[in-house]
Parts: structure tokens; sequence; C-alpha cells
């Protein structure tokens, strides 16, 4: 069975910010901005680093924070489903379920479940 690439991500996939890291390590970091937050849009997912000196080193660490993170591996999971065609959309599976003809609503009386009837006072 051969592998292939549906998709791919780059950097240029996610929003850059760069700051100055402060912290421990001198004058340098208080001038610098090496530090780096990447901000994946489309998954939610944020990452950065701001433990490197120059920024390249930084940037390739939030990269590989960002990829690990929770939500950019759930995105990645729906996208890989849609693009192969056996995506389930939740959401519509809910709402089919939760119409009033699938519901029963049930109390608890003298320890058994029964279904519930409401009372109509006049």
């Amino acid at each position: 069975m051969s592998k292939q690439l549906l998709f791919s991500i780059t950097i240029d996939d996610f929003e850059i910010q760069t700051f100055k890291a402060g912290g421990k390590g001198g004058q340098h970091q208080n001038k610098t901005e090496s530090a780096v937050r990447l901000i994946h849009h489309p998954s939610g997912a944020v990452a950065e680093s701001r433990e490197h000196k120059n920024q390249l080193q930084n940037k390739k660490e939030a990269f590989k924070r960002v990829v690990e993170t929770v939500k950019f591996k759930m995105w990645h999971k729906i996208e890989i489903s849609k693009r192969l065609g056996k995506y389930v959309d939740i959401e519509k599976i809910v709402e089919d379920q939760i119409q009033p003809e699938n519901l029963v609503v049930e109390s608890r009386m003298n320890g058994k479940w029964i279904p519930y009837v409401e009372e109509v006072h006049e």
C-alpha cells in the first residue's frame, strides 16, 4: 500500500509573532526580538519558544510544539478525514438524534425509572 500526500502544512499557514524574551540572559534577551509565538488559526493551536538566543531556533522549536498540541492534532485528524471522504459531521448527527421524537424523558420513582408525565393543574 503506497502512501499519498493529502496536504502539507508550512510555516506560511501560521501567524508568527516575535517579541523580546525577557527574563534571565541579560541585555541580549531584553534588546532583541528572539522569542517566537506561532498561531494556527484553523485549529486554534498556539505555541511559543523563548529558550534560544536566536529567532530561527525559537521558530523551529515553536513549530515542533504547536504540532504536538491537542488542538492541532484534533484539527489534523478531522482534516485528513475530510480529504479522504470519511468525515462524518458530528454536529449533524447530534442534531438528528436530539429531535423530540428521539428523546425519552424519565423520572425516578421508588428506585425505578419511569416515563415522565407532566402534571396538568387547572
